[in-house]
C-alpha cells in the first residue's frame, strides 16, 4: 500500500490538483493499491471555487481530508511511514514556510516530515514572475532533497487541449510519486507511433 500525501493551497492552479486527485481516485478504485490524506491551506477551497466552480470537498471524494490543524494526522510524524507528498499548486507562502522549516500547519508539517525522513516531495511552484526571494525558498527547497516541478506544460506532444496541458505536468508529478500512467507521450514516443 503506497501512502500518498496531497497538500494543495491558495495559489492559481487548482485544476492541476483537481486532475491529480481525479488520477489518484481512478487508481484507488482500480488496483485499492493506496492511501491518500489530503491536506489544504487557509485559502485553497476559495481560489478552488474560483477557478474550478465546484467544492474542493467534492473532487477529495473518500479521501479523507485532515483539518488545518490537526496534528493527529499519521503524515505529521515520520514513523507512520507515509511514501511522498506532493504540494499541488504550491504558494510562495507556502513554499517560504517549507524552506525555512515552520511547521506552523499540517500542510507545512507533512512536508517537513517527507524531508527530514529522506522521503519524496514534489513542489509545484505556480507563480509568475518570480522574485529573487522566491528562487533563494525554490533553492533551499531543492537543496533539502525536494523536486521542483513548476506547472509549466509541454507542447511537443501535440497537445489541443487545455486538459492535455494540465496532463503533461501531473503526468511528471505522478512520474515523481513512483506511478505508472499514460496521461501524455513522452518524449520519443511520437517518431515510433509515426512508423
Amino acid at each position: 500500500m503506497k501512502k500518498i500525501v496531497v497538500g494543495i493551497t491558495g495559489a492559481s492552479g487548482a485544476p492541476y490538483a483537481k486532475r491529480l486527485l481525479g488520477w489518484l481516485h481512478e487508481r484507488a478504485r482500480k488496483y485499492e493499491d493506496i492511501e491518500v490524506g489530503v491536506c489544504l491551506s487557509r485559502a485553497a477551497s476559495e481560489v478552488w471555487q474560483l477557478e474550478c466552480e465546484d467544492d474542493l470537498r467534492d473532487a477529495t471524494g473518500d479521501f479523507r481530508v485532515w483539518g488545518t490543524h490537526d496534528f493527529s494526522a499519521p503524515f505529521a510524524s515520520g514513523s507512520a511511514g507515509w511514501h511522498a507528498m506532493a504540494i499541488v499548486p504550491c504558494s510562495m507562502g507556502t513554499c517560504a514556510r517549507v524552506a525555512h522549516g515552520i511547521s506552523d500547519t499540517l500542510l507545512t508539517r507533512a512536508a517537513d516530515v517527507m524531508l527530514k525522513e529522506r522521503r519524496s516531495l514534489v513542489v509545484v511552484p505556480r507563480e509568475t514572475p518570480l522574485s529573487v526571494i522566491h528562487l533563494e525558498n525554490l533553492a533551499a527547497l531543492a537543496r533539502a532533497g525536494a523536486v521542483i516541478l513548476p506547472a509549466s506544460p509541454s507542447f511537443y506532444g501535440k497537445i489541443k487541449t487545455l486538459d492535455q496541458a494540465i496532463d503533461t505536468v501531473i503526468g511528471r508529478v505522478l512520474d515523481h510519486l513512483g506511478f505508472e500512467h499514460d496521461l501524455f507521450l513522452r518524449w520519443g514516443d511520437e517518431k515510433e507511433n509515426r512508423t
